[in-house]
């Protein structure tokens, strides 16, 4: 479809998220289309390692799982647009253009970067969970969080999490408890399924532990 556009060029396309990171540094598109769900790295993950390490980069996401919260930590993870797969492929190719003009686009809205700003603070005070913090309620997983969110979804108990990454039990015990806060769970096997859901993790990378 892009590649009909006259003034769209695709320069690349990769398979999974490290790649992805390795190819933009290299590359330095205009505008990446990240797909949430990828192995090795996720999208969101690859998205704010990108928009770290590349000036003006604009990454449109793209995801199978759309909700609000899924759109907040594409937004914190400094993505120009985000959108389900389902999107009409017109409205996908008006955002491709928007982003490259710095401009963010949320549903219909394109939106000047204070605007998101503002938009993002409305939102974290309608949404927030009562008595807790808007910040902590749509703190994104680290990546020792996904890792043992990864390795949770596969089946290990915390013995074997923590002998898989070269840390101690406690400390994975205290990664286990942010991550169940983080993302409103009671226990790992929500915390699993969620990300599963979500695309954070992938089925063919949860393979049980040797």
């Amino acid at each position: 479809m892009l590649e009909f556009e006259p003034d769209i060029e695709v320069t690349a396309e990769v398979g999974d998220g490290e790649t992805a990171v390795v190819k933009a540094k290299e590359l330095r598109p205009d505008v990446i289309l990240m797909d949430i769900n990828l192995p090795r790295l996720n999208g969101l993950q690859a998205t704010r390692q990108i928009t770290a390490a590349v000036e003006d980069a604009r990454v449109v996401v793209l995801t199978a799982y759309h909700d609000d919260e899924q759109l907040f930590h594409a937004l914190k993870a400094a993505a120009a647009a985000y959108y389900p797969k389902t999107v009409d492929p017109k409205t996908l190719v008006g955002a491709i253009r928007a982003a490259r003009q710095g401009n963010f686009v949320i549903g219909d809205d394109v939106m000047a970067k204070p605007q998101v700003a503002s938009w993002l603070i409305r939102q974290f005070e309608d949404l927030a969970v009562f008595d807790e913090s808007p910040q902590e309620m749509f703190s994104p997983l680290s990546a020792r969080e996904m890792e043992i969110l990864q390795l949770i979804a596969k089946g290990a108990s915390n013995k074997e999490i923590g002998r898989e990454l070269s840390i101690s039990r406690q400390t994975v015990k205290n990664h286990m408890s942010s991550i169940l806060r983080k993302l409103a769970v009671n226990d790992r096997t929500q915390a699993a399924v969620l990300a599963l859901r979500r695309g954070w993790i992938r089925l063919e990378d949860t393979k049980p532990l040797e």
